[in-house]
């Protein structure tokens, strides 16, 4: 396999297969972004397809409307360990920079979780072209931050079906009332559930206990969804990349 000594000076998404010596269309958004960091043709850039592969490859030519890559080099990239997500359906603009920032930190899937006061926000994120725009946000965060996976997004979903859907594991459900979360034992897969603004109430609370999910607090405060989901998942992947690290 030929292998490339230079560094890339950028990295960009694209979803069809990486094959050594063959060449890659990126799209117009990739060959914009091309153009405004001024990335010259002949220089060295690196691809991903979020779903675990990489490559690395020479920009040979732009237009508007696309770009070409020769693709030089691939590789494989390990995928996280498994934190799932319960995102509240919320505010769509909030929801969009919380799906960003986990996907920087590696998170496995975004499924929102539609809760009765919900239904009282708008404009709220929910349905199909939401979930292209999260998927967007996503790709986008993917390639700045160098990760190899896109997280699994699935529909909106009622309660009892995010329950039903959440792996056996470590399943946690973020509350004032809970036991900090730092001290909680972490397991693979990880399941983290987000009430919605204003709070869950009690019989919503009691469905995710009565299926074995842990309240856990982050501190005294009451902190915003989205902030709390950030927290939330950025200390069980420090928790799992500890238990990992050998001893001595």
């Amino acid at each position: 396999m030929e292998r490339t000594d230079r560094a890339p000076v950028a990295t960009f998404f694209a979803a069809d297969a990486f094959v050594v010596g063959g060449t890659l269309t990126l799209a117009e958004e990739a060959a914009h972004h091309i153009r405004v960091a001024r990335v010259a043709v002949g220089e060295c850039v690196a691809l991903r397809d979020g779903a675990g592969k990489a490559a690395l490859g020479t920009l040979v030519k732009v237009s508007r409307s696309s770009a070409l890559v020769d693709v030089t080099e691939t590789s494989e990239m390990p995928r996280p360990a498994p934190i799932h997500l319960l995102a509240p359906v919320a505010d769509r603009d909030r929801m969009l920079w919380l799906a960003e920032k986990v996907t920087e930190l590696g998170v496995t899937s975004w499924r929102p979780l539609v809760w009765r006061r919900s239904k009282s926000v708008s404009p709220r994120g929910e349905g199909p072209t939401f979930q292209a725009k999260v998927r967007a946000r996503m790709t986008s965060a993917l390639v700045q931050s160098g990760g190899g996976w896109l997280p699994d997004i699935f529909p909106d979903a009622t309660i009892e079906r995010a329950v039903a859907a959440a792996p056996l594991g470590t399943r946690l459900i973020l509350s004032k009332e809970g036991e900090p979360i730092i001290g909680v034992p972490m397991k693979t897969p990880i399941t983290i559930t987000l009430g919605p603004e204003g709070g869950m109430e009690p019989g919503e609370r009691d469905a995710f206990i009565g299926a074995a999910f842990l309240p856990v607090a982050l501190g005294q405060t009451t902190l915003r969804f989205e902030t709390a989901g950030v927290a939330a998942v950025a200390i069980a992947a420090a928790s799992l990349a500890l238990s990992r690290k050998p001893n001595g």
